[in-house]
């Protein structure tokens, strides 16, 4: 049976790199998962996952979020050489058809699923940004998943995923700004920008837009979250 186990950030034994130590020191390999997207009220929704080689670093593996476009695309240049990896995208209609929380496990184990059919090592196990991601109905049922929030602090494995992710869905967007030139959508791209808004207030949604937003699975996970912080106060 797929073991699916939460650790919050409150854990004391959550430390950074934690999981790809332990298996490094046993001759094993870990896979982190990472989206992006998740927020954006245009465009795909995009995740990645990565296995690192054993004692494999660059310093710019970090939350993408932190890291400048010129950095991300250096450290993402990294990771495709060095790295095995996979992507999952999913469309603005299967989010509102399926609803965010649900879109983002779909293309999470899209990403997963494409790594581990190229990848000549299977993870010891593997590293979920916040979502409970299930393998149940995959080959891959009996690989433990971890999944808590703010795992790019955590673990590298989930940074570069992270970092791919951006980079990817970035491209994405980029190549459909001249597409829809109204949106701007390569200067914000897809996020509920005030310069987004404002054009969707003057043109309406694209075939591109998402009709949805957050689902209240979304709230619950966002309330979750901020249980867990408000524990360790």
């Amino acid at each position: 049976m797929n073991k699916r186990r939460y650790m919050p950030a409150s854990t004391p034994k959550l430390t950074k790199n934690v999981f790809e130590k332990a298996a490094w020191l046993q001759g094993h390999l870990v896979c982190g998962i990472d989206e992006v997207g998740r927020g954006c009220l245009a465009g795909p929704l995009v995740t990645a996952a990565v296995i690192i080689p054993a004692n494999k670093h660059h310093p710019l593996l970090k939350d993408s979020k932190i890291l400048t476009p010129e950095e991300r695309e250096k450290a993402a240049r990294w990771i495709l050489k060095h790295c095995w990896y996979g992507y999952g995208v999913v469309h603005n209609r299967l989010i509102d058809e399926r609803n965010i929380w649900q879109a983002t496990l779909i293309a999470m184990k899209r990403a997963l699923v494409q790594l581990l059919a190229t990848s000549p090592h299977l993870p010891q196990s593997i590293l979920v940004d916040a979502m409970p991601l299930s393998l149940l109905d995959t080959s891959y049922r009996d690989i433990p998943v971890y999944y808590f929030p703010k795992g790019e602090n955590f673990s590298t494995s989930i940074a570069a995923a992270s970092i791919l992710a951006k980079v990817k869905r970035d491209a994405i967007m980029q190549a459909l700004d001249p597409l829809f030139p109204v949106y701007a959508l390569g200067q914000h791209k897809g996020y509920g920008t005030k310069q987004h808004r404002d054009a969707l207030a003057k043109h309406e949604h694209s075939i591109i837009h998402r009709k949805t937003y957050l689902s209240e699975s979304d709230h619950d996970l966002e309330s979750n979250d901020q249980s867990n912080q408000q524990c360790i106060r």
